[in-house]
């Protein structure tokens, strides 16, 4: 299962790779390709190879509604007994798959790609990654393995769970982890994109980041609580030496360092007001009710596939 956004250049070889590998294995399965409001041909180009290949099936969403709910889109049309999730990019190699499946066979029943190396990715980009991962298990009440993505082998009673949680925002790889079962790693060697740019900005990175925490941990309301009950014993003790110097008759000095002092008190107001709404957010947005994703059209040529 395959989300895309804006990746024409590179779908056919991610066909050619993907076919490949599945057709060595066995002939029972089927390449989920999820478009997801791309606007530089990769919807006519998977229109191309769902026309060529009865094992692929091509889904375009009606609008771009973002790589995780792309990936809920393609796991509630996937109907096979495991389903290897796969970015278009082809820096996780599906050449895995094999060594994956058998470590399935062995009882496991998500294995996960966990990235010894990062090829071809900044210094930017791999130090966030790392700071990304253990803030997150340090915030989050469910473990996240570290250094992984969403490249992972899950079992039709995982994706089952998975299917069955309906909350949006979505952060699919801690919502893996919550379903529990077996889950192992399996160490590779992330490559550089097929083709291509990157089409996560550092702005849908720090969404990404916000929604991850948000979605696994009320630690932050408690830190905001920690924080505020440490400024108002600060804020005491400052008002008992204002007091103080009041019936001294002692000189107050230091409006500028007072105006600092509440300037960082209004500060931090606002912040945990911002904090608090983020989660009013998330309310407001469950109990809305409306559906995660809308599905334009899909192109297979399975019986119980609609168009």
């Amino acid at each position: 299962m395959v989300p895309c956004f804006q990746e024409a250049a590179g779908l056919a070889e991610l066909w050619r790779r993907v076919s490949a590998v599945c057709s060595g294995l066995t002939n029972a399965y089927e390449l989920v390709l999820v478009n997801d409001g791309s606007t530089d041909g990769t919807w006519p180009e998977m229109q191309r190879i769902a026309a060529q290949d009865p094992h692929v099936v091509a889904i375009d969403l009606s609008r771009n509604q973002g790589h995780q709910l792309a990936l809920s889109a393609g796991l509630a049309h996937c109907t096979g007994e495991r389903v290897l999730i796969l970015d278009a990019d082809l820096q996780d190699p599906p050449e895995l798959l094999a060594d994956m499946m058998a470590l399935c066979d062995q009882g496991a029943d998500v294995v996960y790609g966990q990235r010894r190396t990062r090829t071809g990715e900044s210094a930017f980009k791999r130090f966030s990654a790392f700071l990304f991962y253990r803030i997150l298990n340090w915030m989050a009440d469910q473990h996240i393995p570290e250094d992984t993505g969403d490249f992972r082998l899950i079992t039709r009673r995982v994706l089952d769970v998975i299917k069955s949680m309906p909350e949006n925002p979505r952060f699919l790889r801690g919502m893996v982890s919550w379903a529990g079962f077996r889950q192992v790693p399996l160490l590779y060697d992330r490559a550089p994109r097929f083709s291509g740019q990157t089409n996560y900005t550092t702005r849908k990175m720090l969404r990404f980041a916000l929604d991850a925490v948000t979605s696994f941990s009320v630690r932050p309301l408690r830190l905001a609580f920690y924080a505020g009950a440490w400024l108002c014993g600060a804020a005491i003790l400052l008002l008992g030496y204002s007091l103080y110097a009041y019936l001294e008759d002692a000189t107050i000095r230091g409006w500028t360092s007072l105006m600092a002092v509440m300037l960082i008190f209004v500060a931090c107001q606002f912040l945990f007001l911002g904090l608090i709404g983020e989660y009013v957010g998330r309310i407001y947005t469950e109990v809305k009710r409306r559906p995660l994703f809308v599905v334009r059209e899909i192109i297979s040529s399975r019986k119980d596939a609609t168009s």
